[in-house]
């Protein structure tokens, strides 16, 4: 510390999960004085729970089982996997291991397109919605081992199967890298990113070694090889365990950035109750597995002018939206051609993520208090004189309730946008 005197002082302080400066944070902690030091240090960040987040600890007891249920049903689908080459079935040649090789291998090759495909496609999604897409790809994968499964009742199409199989689970894993990475990162309160990976590895290892363990005692139930049903009903049962503590452990995260999910309950509230709440209640609030389209009042972001418009060409409606949304980066307009709500938004080029953000307050409010039989431009000029008045407000009560407002993760959309050019 730099005293007022400007000198340096150093000093040791010991912290325990009863320590004052970590009762506010870190209370869910439950005592690890049991633990032993060199375990604690083995599996534990350094400086642990004051080094990471407060959903750390939560999340890695929960994502332990799961890990240890994924590789007990990898396992499963191996022993399909090699029963469909031909293992114990051949009589040994060179042949054999060379056909079974080559089936083998060629699978991979198929499936390793998925990942490209993912990476390459898709790479933007994952900073938005991590909880989201780590979910999904746990689904994408039970679908590619159904697919290894089935390999065992119908050997002669293993080459298909096998890839169908290996296809999903690369983009799967396509999904989960970035996803996690995006996760440890949250994880990572004070830029210890690189420990908190490692230690990371240490929980993932350990659970594989315990989930193969447990996967070969499985194997080694007498009539369990002999039935495939029985192997496909010990999988199934297994593959739900592993899901349910998937979502679990995603549920256990709270995250303190602002994506589209979290946008629109943040904003709901202040429209309708003048507050926002905090990490906490909004993470447990998020709907991991809804797709946006699904979500009510629905937005569409990105939309051109003309359909905007109505479809048509009409000049003093475009001028009378061009002057309502003058001082905005960018335009909404309610679709009157469907019966229930749907919101149209389209940004100019100088559109940021707090743009999308009052957009989608604006939304909320029309959704509120829009009569559909009035003169359309009226509400919206009303939205956006209540908007200056409160969003402000909103800001500063999201600053308050301990959001990161310099990370809005709300995507400007690029592809059609309203370069004004002045002339």
């Amino acid at each position: 510390m730099l005293g007022d005197d400007l000198q340096i002082r150093s000093f040791l302080e010991k912290h325990d999960s009863t320590s004052n400066e970590f009762q506010g944070s870190h209370l869910s902690y439950p005592n690890l004085s049991w633990l032993p030091g060199i375990l604690k240090d083995f599996i534990l960040p350094t400086g642990f729970p004051g080094s990471v987040s407060d959903d750390y600890l939560q999340y890695m007891l929960l994502q332990f089982p799961t890990n240890v249920t994924g590789w007990i049903c990898h396992t499963l689908v191996t022993s399909s996997l090699l029963k469909a080459v031909g293992v114990g079935s051949f009589s040994g040649t060179s042949a054999a291991a060379s056909a079974a090789a080559i089936r083998w291998v060629s699978k991979d090759g198929i499936g390793a397109v998925g990942r490209l495909f993912i990476g390459g496609r898709f790479g933007n999604l994952f900073d938005d919605n991590p909880k989201q897409w780590r979910m999904y790809a746990d689904f994408i994968g039970s679908a590619g081992s159904i697919f290894d499964l089935t390999t065992q009742a119908y050997p002669a199409y293993f080459l298909p199967l096998a890839s169908l199989g290996n296809l999903a689970k690369a983009v799967a894993r396509g999904l989960k890298d970035p996803s996690f990475r995006v996760i440890q990162n949250h994880f990572a309160s004070s830029g210890n990113l690189g420990e908190v990976a490692a230690k990371e590895e240490v929980w993932e290892v350990t659970a594989q070694l315990l989930g193969l363990y447990l996967g070969i005692l499985i194997l080694d139930t007498p009539d369990l090889v002999k039935s495939y049903p029985a192997l496909v009903s010990t999988w199934g049962s297994m593959r739900l365990l592993h899901l349910w503590l998937r979502y679990l452990s995603l549920s256990a995260l709270r995250f303190n950035t602002i994506n589209l999910k979290r946008a629109r309950i943040l904003v709901k509230s202040h429209v309708l109750h003048s507050r926002v709440p905090g990490c906490n209640d909004c993470n447990r609030e998020e709907n991991i597995l809804s797709w946006q389209r699904f979500i009510r009042p629905r937005i569409i972001f990105g939309v051109a002018m003309e359909e905007i418009l109505g479809g048509g060409r009409s000049i003093s409606m475009l001028r009378t939206l061009l002057r309502i949304y003058a001082r905005e980066k960018y335009i909404l307009m309610v679709n009157q051609q469907r019966k229930d709500f749907e919101f149209f938004v389209s940004f100019k080029a100088s559109a940021t993520s707090i743009s999308v953000l009052r957009s989608l307050w604006q939304t909320y409010w029309l959704h509120e208090n829009l009569n559909i039989s009035e003169n359309i431009f009226d509400p919206l000029m009303k939205s956006l004189s209540e908007m200056d008045d409160r969003f402000e407000e909103f800001i500063q009560q999201l600053d308050n309730a301990g959001w990161d407002t310099y990370r809005i993760n709300l995507r400007v959309p690029k592809e059609i946008s309203i370069d004004e050019c002045h002339v």
